[in-house]
Protein backbone atom coordinates (compact mmCIF):
# COMPACT_ATOMS: atom_id res chain seq x y z
CA UNK A 1 0.00 0.00 0.00
CA UNK A 2 1.47 3.58 -0.82
CA UNK A 3 2.40 5.48 2.27
CA UNK A 4 0.10 7.86 1.65
CA UNK A 5 -3.05 5.87 1.44
CA UNK A 6 -1.65 4.09 4.84
CA UNK A 7 -1.21 7.45 6.80
CA UNK A 8 -4.45 8.74 5.79
CA UNK A 9 -5.64 5.42 6.84
CA UNK A 10 -4.00 6.34 10.42
CA UNK A 11 -4.92 10.01 10.38
CA UNK A 12 -8.64 9.11 10.53
CA UNK A 13 -8.41 6.61 12.95
CA UNK A 14 -6.53 8.66 14.97
CA UNK A 15 -9.35 11.85 14.69
CA UNK A 16 -12.19 9.24 14.86
CA UNK A 17 -10.56 6.97 17.92
CA UNK A 18 -7.56 8.99 19.86
CA UNK A 19 -9.79 10.19 22.11
CA UNK A 20 -11.36 6.88 23.38
CA UNK A 21 -8.25 5.32 23.37
CA UNK A 22 -6.88 7.68 25.71
CA UNK A 23 -9.70 7.50 28.11
CA UNK A 24 -9.86 3.59 28.12
CA UNK A 25 -6.37 4.13 28.92
CA UNK A 26 -7.11 6.77 31.76
CA UNK A 27 -9.34 4.04 32.67
CA UNK A 28 -6.81 1.22 32.95
CA UNK A 29 -3.88 2.78 34.29
CA UNK A 30 -5.12 5.77 36.54
CA UNK A 31 -2.70 8.01 34.93
CA UNK A 32 -2.95 10.41 32.70
CA UNK A 33 0.58 10.51 31.67
CA UNK A 34 1.22 7.04 31.41
CA UNK A 35 -2.65 7.19 29.56
CA UNK A 36 -0.93 9.65 26.52
CA UNK A 37 2.10 7.89 26.50
CA UNK A 38 0.24 4.66 25.96
CA UNK A 39 -2.25 6.22 23.13
CA UNK A 40 0.93 7.40 21.80
CA UNK A 41 3.06 4.59 21.51
CA UNK A 42 0.34 2.72 20.18
CA UNK A 43 -0.30 4.56 17.35
CA UNK A 44 3.40 5.21 16.60
CA UNK A 45 2.79 0.93 16.43
CA UNK A 46 0.34 1.68 14.02
CA UNK A 47 2.28 4.13 11.92
CA UNK A 48 4.95 1.35 11.35
CA UNK A 49 2.52 -1.35 10.84
CA UNK A 50 2.41 -0.21 7.27
CA UNK A 51 -1.51 -1.52 6.66
CA UNK A 52 -3.55 1.01 8.08
CA UNK A 53 -6.19 0.55 5.67
CA UNK A 54 -7.15 -3.03 6.02
CA UNK A 55 -7.98 -2.33 10.13
CA UNK A 56 -11.61 -3.33 9.70
CA UNK A 57 -12.29 -2.95 13.71
CA UNK A 58 -9.70 -0.35 14.87
CA UNK A 59 -11.47 0.34 18.63
CA UNK A 60 -10.49 -3.50 18.93
CA UNK A 61 -6.91 -2.78 17.02
CA UNK A 62 -6.27 -0.08 19.26
CA UNK A 63 -7.40 -2.00 22.60
CA UNK A 64 -4.78 -5.20 21.63
CA UNK A 65 -1.70 -2.91 21.07
CA UNK A 66 -2.25 -0.56 23.54
CA UNK A 67 -3.12 -4.10 26.11
CA UNK A 68 0.70 -5.13 24.73
CA UNK A 69 1.91 -2.30 25.32
CA UNK A 70 0.93 -1.67 29.11
CA UNK A 71 1.86 -5.37 29.92
CA UNK A 72 5.13 -4.55 28.44
CA UNK A 73 5.15 -1.42 30.17
CA UNK A 74 4.57 -2.89 34.11
CA UNK A 75 6.98 -5.60 33.07
CA UNK A 76 9.50 -2.95 32.84
CA UNK A 77 8.62 -1.66 35.19
CA UNK A 78 8.95 -4.07 37.72
CA UNK A 79 12.51 -5.43 35.67
CA UNK A 80 13.56 -1.74 36.96
CA UNK A 81 12.39 -1.91 40.41
CA UNK A 82 13.59 -5.46 41.24
CA UNK A 83 17.38 -3.78 39.36
CA UNK A 84 16.96 -0.57 42.13
CA UNK A 85 16.30 -2.97 44.98
CA UNK A 86 19.37 -5.16 43.86
CA UNK A 87 21.49 -2.23 43.92
CA UNK A 88 20.32 -0.43 46.79
CA UNK A 89 21.00 -3.85 49.19
CA UNK A 90 24.46 -3.85 47.83
CA UNK A 91 26.87 -3.30 51.15
CA UNK A 92 29.27 -0.56 48.78
CA UNK A 93 27.86 2.03 47.53
CA UNK A 94 27.81 1.88 43.87
CA UNK A 95 27.53 4.95 41.75
CA UNK A 96 25.72 4.16 38.60
CA UNK A 97 25.15 6.89 35.64
CA UNK A 98 21.43 7.23 34.50
CA UNK A 99 22.22 6.53 31.33
CA UNK A 100 24.38 3.31 31.99
CA UNK A 101 21.25 2.71 34.43
CA UNK A 102 19.55 2.95 31.60
CA UNK A 103 21.19 0.75 29.59
CA UNK A 104 20.78 -1.94 32.26
CA UNK A 105 17.50 -2.01 32.65
CA UNK A 106 17.20 -2.25 28.82
CA UNK A 107 19.36 -5.18 29.05
CA UNK A 108 17.45 -6.73 31.55
CA UNK A 109 14.01 -6.28 29.79
CA UNK A 110 15.36 -7.79 26.22
CA UNK A 111 16.16 -10.83 28.45
CA UNK A 112 13.51 -11.29 30.09
CA UNK A 113 11.77 -11.29 26.68
CA UNK A 114 14.14 -13.57 25.14
CA UNK A 115 13.79 -15.70 28.21
CA UNK A 116 10.09 -15.55 28.14
CA UNK A 117 9.92 -17.17 24.60
CA UNK A 118 11.84 -20.49 25.40
CA UNK A 119 9.53 -21.90 27.59
CA UNK A 120 8.77 -22.54 30.89
CA UNK A 121 11.29 -25.55 32.42
CA UNK A 122 14.35 -23.05 30.36
CA UNK A 123 13.53 -20.45 32.29
CA UNK A 124 13.22 -22.39 35.57
CA UNK A 125 16.12 -24.11 34.56
CA UNK A 126 18.22 -20.70 33.73
CA UNK A 127 16.76 -19.13 37.02
CA UNK A 128 17.59 -21.96 39.48
CA UNK A 129 21.61 -21.27 38.15
CA UNK A 130 21.53 -18.18 37.47
CA UNK A 131 19.64 -16.52 40.21
CA UNK A 132 19.58 -19.71 42.63
CA UNK A 133 23.20 -20.17 42.23
CA UNK A 134 22.04 -24.04 41.91
CA UNK A 135 24.65 -26.22 40.27
CA UNK A 136 23.72 -27.95 37.09
CA UNK A 137 23.72 -31.37 39.05
CA UNK A 138 21.55 -29.55 41.92
CA UNK A 139 18.84 -28.57 39.55
CA UNK A 140 18.79 -32.05 37.47
CA UNK A 141 18.39 -33.53 41.14
CA UNK A 142 15.93 -31.00 41.92
CA UNK A 143 14.09 -31.00 38.77
CA UNK A 144 14.04 -35.02 38.48
CA UNK A 145 16.11 -34.78 34.74
CA UNK A 146 18.96 -36.17 33.70
CA UNK A 147 21.82 -33.64 33.70
CA UNK A 148 21.74 -33.24 29.74
CA UNK A 149 18.67 -32.15 29.83
CA UNK A 150 19.59 -29.03 32.04
CA UNK A 151 22.81 -28.26 30.15
CA UNK A 152 20.75 -28.58 26.43
CA UNK A 153 18.09 -26.05 28.20
CA UNK A 154 20.93 -24.14 29.44
CA UNK A 155 22.72 -23.94 26.08
CA UNK A 156 19.49 -22.44 24.28
CA UNK A 157 19.15 -19.87 27.52
CA UNK A 158 22.55 -18.76 27.27
CA UNK A 159 22.60 -18.64 23.18
CA UNK A 160 19.33 -16.25 23.64
CA UNK A 161 21.11 -14.28 26.64
CA UNK A 162 23.92 -14.12 24.00
CA UNK A 163 22.06 -12.55 21.24
CA UNK A 164 20.15 -9.97 23.37
CA UNK A 165 23.73 -9.23 24.52
CA UNK A 166 25.20 -8.59 21.31
CA UNK A 167 22.14 -6.39 19.83
CA UNK A 168 23.23 -4.00 22.95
Amino acid sequence: MPPSSHNAAIEQIYEQHHSWLYGWLKGKLHNACDAADVAHDTFVRLLGARHGAQIREPRDYLATVARGLVIDRYRRNAIEAAYLESLATRPEATAISEEDKALVIETLVAVDKALAGLGARTQRIFMLSQIDGLTYQQIAVNLKVSLTTVKKHMVRALTECALVMAEH
